[in-house]
């Protein structure tokens, strides 16, 4: 029986791998190598998927008890988280098309401090000083990153940023608007609810901001019928992204999350330089590196800390 629960850990979080890194080479190629140059309409291809297939895994398939909406504040709430998960999502799709995935990965890896500063601001919430000292490595990393990114786009740059700190934000906010008992939600009922109101947000977005972008998608797809199924198949993995970090976060511990989780973001950056062979410098990597060394030391400061 062991056995059998240890193969089933490692599909998993094999599955979770595959569908995190398969779904961000995917957006580069389409937003950049393909020149599918619409990241506000891929996301909201990515959250119609989120919508429907969440529907079918709660309501139909029961994964997870469906949990309601009990109230027109706890909306209200989710759909503030839900605006920031989009404002996240859209802006590290359009960071895509100017940045490699090994740097966008190096960026994303600084969200232990968005989240830091957040938490204080928001919550006035002091961590060890220890822990605020394990920062330093994770910021002065990406500084050194940068400087050495032969491929480096301020903008792109800037957009990565953005989603890095939309990211923390909502995590933090999360913590704070669904705290009680009567409000929590899983992450799977949360994004039951989340994605349908992200649509909502994003299709006046893509008709105001990608003009016929739905025309254009149609006449690619009578010369390249590929396109369609890009779109299909990188929407399904999306979800498929929440769906196993949520399967791997109730099957392991929380420490074991962590690990995987670190690792998670070199493995992608390695896979996304042998496939798109993006120049890399010396400097780049032993800033991306220091990255991580301090994510990892930052983890281990708040595990002591609690």
């Amino acid at each position: 029986m062991k056995s059998s629960s240890k193969f089933f850990t490692i599909g998993l979080v094999t599955a979770w791998y595959s569908s995190n890194i398969g779904v961000l080479l995917l957006n580069k190629y389409l937003l950049s190598n393909y020149g599918f140059k619409y990241p506000i309409f891929l996301t909201m291809c990515h959250m119609t998927a989120c919508s429907l297939l969440s529907y079918i895994a709660i309501a139909w398939m029961k994964m997870v008890p469906m949990q309601a909406i009990r109230s027109r504040v706890q909306f209200l709430k989710i759909s503030a988280l839900s605006l920031i998960f989009c404002a996240s999502v859209v802006s590290g799709n359009v960071s895509l098309k100017y940045l490699p995935v090994s740097f966008n990965q190096a960026i994303g890896a600084t969200t232990p401090f968005f989240t830091a500063v957040f938490a204080y601001l928001m919550t006035f919430k002091r961590e060890a000083w220890l822990t605020y000292i394990t920062l330093i490595p994770v910021v002065t990393g990406v500084i050194i990153a940068s400087g050495g990114e032969p491929s480096f786009h301020l903008f792109g740059f800037i957009m990565c940023i953005g989603a890095t700190a939309a990211r923390a934000l909502k995590s933090v906010l999360q913590s704070i608007l669904l705290s009680s008992e009567g409000e929590k939600l899983n992450s799977m009922n949360l994004l039951l609810y989340m994605a349908p109101i992200a649509v909502v947000f994003l299709l006046p977005a893509t008709l105001f901001m990608e003009e016929n972008v739905v025309g254009i998608t149609l006449a690619l797809a009578r010369d390249d019928v590929k396109i369609v199924w890009y779109l299909v198949f990188n929407s399904a993995l999306a979800y498929f992204v929440n769906l196993t970090n949520f399967l791997v976060t109730k099957h392991t511990s929380a420490l074991t999350l962590q690990v995987l989780g670190n690792a998670k973001g070199a493995v992608a950056v390695v896979v996304s330089i042998l496939i798109f062979r993006n120049p890399v410098s010396v400097t780049g990597m032993l800033g991306y590196s220091l990255t991580v060394i301090g994510v990892i030391l930052y983890s281990e400061a708040k595990k002591r800390s609690k």
